[in-house]
């Protein structure tokens, strides 16, 4: 499949050493991933307990479920500027520090302004590493960017699942959510141990160094200000915002349509449960099955198919059939992997990877935040679910136009020759 004119940085090492490299990057990107969205799924199952305890006002919680999307957006936009200054290897080491940091501290004190503060590091943390991965991975595994997808989104849903479904009972074990929020600071300090023996190997690192510090990589795309003036970039970016949009509403509306459908508080949680699990496995075959393809637009297709009849049965027949109508959405949300993994097939070098990366999940989680938002807004303005679904559907017409342009084979860098009149709007070869 990938057939571009780059190698890995492992390719450099000797003969002996390869193997052993290479394994631990893997064990690096996986201990990674499942650090990346702790900060986030440990605090939805301890609201409660966390505004009664700091004397969080709906302000402040408002502000806290806001958090990840903010810190995503802004942070992730200026990765790869920090990552040509600083190497990748060692940003995601110190993204991870920050990371393990903000979970600690939050977990320390009592204040609320401080856990909002100390969240909003953690978070930034997280940011970082959502750009990183998809760049060490087109990097080093530039033949292998399927596999590498899966194991990235697979550790990923994993860590997002763990999360949230230990955080309570840790809870109610040690009687004290200060502790229950502290674990995951020990989970993040684990995850830093492989980058801190692969410091030494980060060619982003070397050549900056070589350069005096200062300058990009040769090709490396100046920034996401001519990311604005590409159509791939923006597709991409609109198509990971749209996954994303529908991802936050089935988290944070999935409970309510189901209990307003008739459902008990307790078996919309287990539905909910059910959903969240399946994108573990969800996560491990659509990157498998899209590298197969030379291009990406028949599984495009099929996840959009699946989330629309999934949302169709959800809303004309929700009553005795909700799990069946909740694993083809869960189905749909492969489109997570396949947004991520587009980030590295629609680009030829891992520093345009960077770039796009950036610019697709920045400009994608603003999108999304507006999703559960715009739900909220339109079930309290007419009393049922008819609007939002119609949203819902508005959503999946775009993800599938965007998701048509950008499944198809391209790259960032060749749009340069495609349009030779607009030199400011393309990326440099």
């Amino acid at each position: 499949m990938e057939d571009f004119p780059q190698m890995s940085v492992l390719t450099h090492e000797t003969r002996g050493r390869t193997g052993p490299l290479a394994w631990l990057l893997v064990l690096g990107i996986v201990l990674a991933a499942l650090n990346l969205r702790t900060a986030v799924t440990s605090v939805g199952p301890l609201l409660d307990q966390l505004a009664q305890g700091l004397g969080m006002t709906s302000v402040g919680t408002g502000l806290l479920t806001t958090l990840p999307v903010l810190a995503f957006a802004t942070v992730g936009a200026i990765t790869p500027t920090l990552s040509r200054r600083v190497g990748e290897h060692r940003l995601l080491l110190l993204a991870l520090v920050t990371l393990g940091t903000g979970l600690l501290l939050r977990a320390l004190v009592d204040s609320a302004p401080v856990f909002l503060l100390s969240s909003a590091v953690a978070l930034s943390g997280g940011a970082v590493g959502n750009v990183l991965i998809p760049t060490l991975i087109k990097r080093h595994f530039p033949a292998r960017t399927g596999i590498m997808t899966t194991v990235y989104t697979t550790a990923l849903a994993a860590g997002t699942m763990l999360a949230a479904a230990a955080t309570v009972p840790i809870e109610r074990a040690s009687g004290d959510w200060h502790i229950a929020l502290g674990v995951w600071a020990a989970l993040a300090a684990v995850a830093t141990l492989p980058w801190l023996a692969l410091l030494r190997s980060d060619p982003a690192r070397r050549r900056t160094a070589a350069e005096g510090g200062e300058a990009a990589p040769a090709g490396a795309p100046a920034g996401l200000r001519q990311l604005a003036h590409s159509r791939l970039a923006w597709t991409v970016a609109v198509y990971f915002g749209t996954q994303s949009m529908i991802a936050y509403i089935m988290f944070g509306w999935l409970p309510t349509i189901l209990t307003d459908g008739g459902y008990t508080t307790g078996e919309a949680g287990v539905v909910l449960g059910v959903f969240t699990a399946l994108n573990i496995p969800v996560s491990i075959l659509v990157p498998v099955i899209a590298s197969r393809f030379r291009d990406q637009r028949p599984v495009v297709i099929g996840l959009v198919a699946a989330y629309a009849a999934g949302f169709l049965g959800l809303w004309l027949a929700p009553a005795s059939t909700a799990m069946a109508w909740v694993v083809l959405i869960a189905l749909g949300m492969g489109s997570f992997p396949l947004a991520l993994m587009m980030l590295g097939l629609r680009t030829r070098t891992a520093e345009a990877t960077a770039a796009l990366s950036a610019f697709g999940q920045s400009a994608g989680y603003l999108m999304a935040g507006a999703g559960p938002l715009a739900v909220g807004l339109l079930r309290e303005l007419t009393g049922g679910w008819t609007l939002p679904y119609a949203m819902i559907f508005a959503v999946l017409a775009a993800q599938l136009v965007t998701g048509l342009y950008a499944g198809r084979r391209r790259f960032i860098e060749d749009e340069r020759r495609e349009r030779p009149d607009t030199e400011a709007a393309t990326i440099p070869a």
